[in-house]
C-alpha cells in the first residue's frame, strides 16, 4: 500500500528526497489526502520574511532567465545554502505536459545534494505560475531549504502571481525587449523588484536601461524602488550588482518594507484558497454533469445553458 501523503511529509521532514519528490507530486495532482499533510506543516515563513529567502525570476522567452537562475543557485551554494527551484513551464494544452526545458539547463546542479530542482507544468493555469506554485513553496520551505527560487514562464500585466508567492521579483529582459516595454509598463512596475537588461552587449542595451530607469523614477508611488541592472548572465558580467540588490530587497522587507510583504503573503494565501475552491468546483461539475456535457459537445445546449450550481454559506 502506496503511503499517504502525510506519511510522506513526515518522512521529507526528516530529509527523505524520494519522498519529498512524491510529496510534490501529491500536491501537484491533488492527491486525496494532500490537504491535510499540508496543514500539518509549518512553514517558517509564517513568522515574517527571513528564511528561506524566495527570490521569482520572470521575463519573456529567450530572456536567460534559467541562466541567471544558475548563476543565483551558484553563489548561493558557494554561501553554503541550500537552494531550490521550482522551475515553471508551459503546458500542452491537449495533454498538460510540459517540455520542461529549465531543467536541462541546470543540469550541471543535478547531482549537488545541496539543490533541489522541481520542474512544473503550468497546466494553463494563469498568472505565470503552476496553481500549486505556492503550496510546493510552503513544502520546501517547511523541509528546511535556506533559499527557493521560482522560475516563471512569462512577464506581462498578467503575470501577477509570482508576487504573492516570492519575497523578491527579478523581471529579466533583453533589448529586443524594448519595443514591447511600453506596452508592459504598468504590470513590469507592479511585479519588479529589480529589473535586469540580460545580454547587455547586444544593440539597445543602454537604450533600454535609461528607458526603465525613467518608468521607475516616474512612478510616483512610495516605497521601494527597483534597480535597473545590465548583465550578461552567461559571462557573469554584473550578476553580483543584481546578487547585491537581491539582498538589499530582502533588509529592505524586514524593515520599512513589512508591511509590503504582508500584503503579499496575504493575497497569495487568498489566492491559493480560491484556486482550491474554483479546482474542487470544477471536478464536482464535471462528476455531477455528464448528461449536460455529451449535449454540450453535440452543440444541443449553449454553455449558458449548463448548469452551474452556487454554494452560499448560510
Amino acid at each position: 500500500m502506496p503511503p499517504t501523503p502525510l506519511e510522506l511529509a513526515t518522512s521529507a521532514l526528516s530529509g527523505d528526497r524520494r519522498a519529498l519528490a512524491r510529496l510534490i507530486s501529491c500536491v501537484e495532482s491533488r492527491v486525496p489526502g494532500v490537504d491535510k499533510a499540508l496543514s500539518a506543516l509549518v512553514p517558517r515563513r509564517r513568522q515574517g520574511p527571513g528564511t528561506p529567502r524566495v527570490i521569482g525570476i520572470t521575463g519573456p522567452p529567450g530572456a536567460g532567465k534559467s541562466t541567471f537562475t544558475d548563476q543565483l543557485v551558484t553563489n548561493a551554494r558557494a554561501a553554503g545554502l541550500r537552494v531550490a527551484v521550482v522551475a515553471v513551464d508551459p503546458s500542452s494544452p491537449f495533454s498538460g505536459g510540459a517540455i520542461l526545458g529549465d531543467r536541462m539547463r541546470l543540469d550541471r546542479h543535478a547531482l549537488d545534494l545541496g539543490v533541489y530542482i522541481r520542474s512544473l507544468s503550468a497546466r494553463g493555469h494563469t498568472g505565470g505560475l503552476s496553481r500549486a506554485a505556492g503550496q510546493i513553496v510552503d513544502v520546501l520551505d517547511a523541509v528546511g531549504f535556506d533559499m527557493v527560487i521560482v522560475e516563471t514562464v512569462g512577464v506581462g500585466q498578467g503575470e501577477l502571481g509570482v508576487m504573492e508567492v516570492a519575497d523578491t521579483v527579478l523581471v529579466v529582459l533583453t533589448p529586443e525587449s524594448g519595443d514591447g516595454v511600453q506596452a508592459m509598463k504598468a504590470g513590469l512596475l507592479e511585479i519588479a523588484d529589480v529589473f535586469v537588461v540580460n545580454k547587455s552587449d547586444r544593440p539597445g542595451a543602454d537604450a533600454l536601461v535609461r528607458e526603465l530607469e525613467l518608468t521607475v523614477h516616474l512612478d510616483m508611488r512610495p516605497g521601494w524602488k527597483a534597480p535597473v541592472h545590465a548583465t550578461s548572465a552567461l559571462s557573469g558580467l554584473g550578476v553580483a550588482d543584481v546578487i547585491a540588490a537581491l539582498s538589499r530587497h530582502h533588509e529592505w522587507l524586514k524593515g520599512e518594507g513589512r508591511a509590503n510583504w504582508d500584503a503579499r503573503r496575504a493575497d497569495g494565501r487568498v489566492r491559493t484558497w480560491l484556486d482550491l475552491v474554483a479546482a474542487d468546483a470544477r471536478d464536482a461539475a464535471l462528476a455531477a454533469y455528464t448528461t449536460e456535457q455529451a449535449e454540450l459537445r453535440a452543440g444541443t445546449r449553449a454553455p449558458e445553458a449548463m448548469p452551474r450550481p452556487r454554494q452560499v454559506p448560510e
